[in-house]
């Protein structure tokens, strides 16, 4: 039935929502894990190192992936990427009066910049969903499945910063998925515009690891150090940067 199903927009469209959606099931592990410890400053930190290992090694990927595509423009959106993320970050400040998923002040003002780091990734993704299916049906339906799985973990790297603040998992979830939605919206224009967009991605690979990058050094990694043991902070963030990793080249072959 797969291989009968024409390629369209409306096929894309739904394809990239379908990579959207598996981005809340990062979430999932948070509901068998008891909320009164979720509070502790420990698994805070061990959290916010998780969540590091899990960013880096999307970084990686993305890198890896834009850098036969043009290091010029991969370099360039690496920078603007940091630029970006660093005056967002001092635009928002620690303003008191910033709520998301229940949080308020200083931990929705890092929710908020997470959230929006990983939904410039996602905007990444979702060009190369649309310009994948431009290559034929069985080349986008691969790439399809790979962002689906790597999602995933992008959700979860969402919710290990959202939980442990208070959010419950349900807020998790969606902001995992809300995080994703320029997959659905881009792809079906970039599949339209093969051409117009493809020069375009490595831009926007190096713009999404130069964010997320930036985000783990100036903003989970210290507060890591300061709430987690040496020992959490290397085995929490080492193992989700190999697990992650070894995910995409799995996936990817990266």
């Amino acid at each position: 039935m797969v291989a009968s199903m024409p390629v369209n927009v409306w096929t894309v469209a739904v394809a990239a929502a379908f990579t959207a959606l598996a981005t809340g099931l990062g979430a999932l592990p948070f509901v068998f894990v008891n909320r009164e410890r979720g509070m502790a400053r420990h698994w805070l930190g061990t959290s916010n190192a998780v969540a590091s290992g899990f960013m880096l090694a999307a970084s990686v990927g993305l890198l890896w992936q834009g850098w036969g595509l043009g290091v010029g423009k991969l370099a360039l959106g690496a920078g603007a990427g940091c630029v970006f993320i660093w005056v967002f970050r001092r635009f928002i400040g620690e303003n008191e009066g910033i709520e998301i998923a229940r949080l308020a002040g200083a931990d929705a003002a890092k929710a908020l910049v997470i959230v929006g780091v990983m939904t410039v990734h996602s905007a990444a993704e979702g060009i190369g969903v649309g310009v994948s299916y431009g290559g034929g049906q069985r080349l986008g339906l691969l790439i399809t499945i790979a962002i689906a799985a790597h999602n995933v973990p992008e959700g979860l790297a969402i919710s290990l910063v959202l939980v442990p603040r208070g959010a419950t998992v349900a807020a998790a979830a969606w902001w995992s998925v809300f995080s994703s939605l320029p997959q659905p919206l881009i792809a079906p224009l970039a599949y339209l515009f093969v051409e117009t967009f493809k020069p375009f991605l490595p831009v926007g690979l190096g713009f999404a690891a130069g964010a997320m990058i930036w985000m783990v050094f100036s903003e989970l990694l210290p507060e890591a150090r300061h709430d987690a043991s040496k020992r959490a902070l290397a085995l929490g963030g080492g193992i989700s940067f190999a697990l992650m990793l070894g995910a995409q080249v799995l996936l990817f072959g990266t």
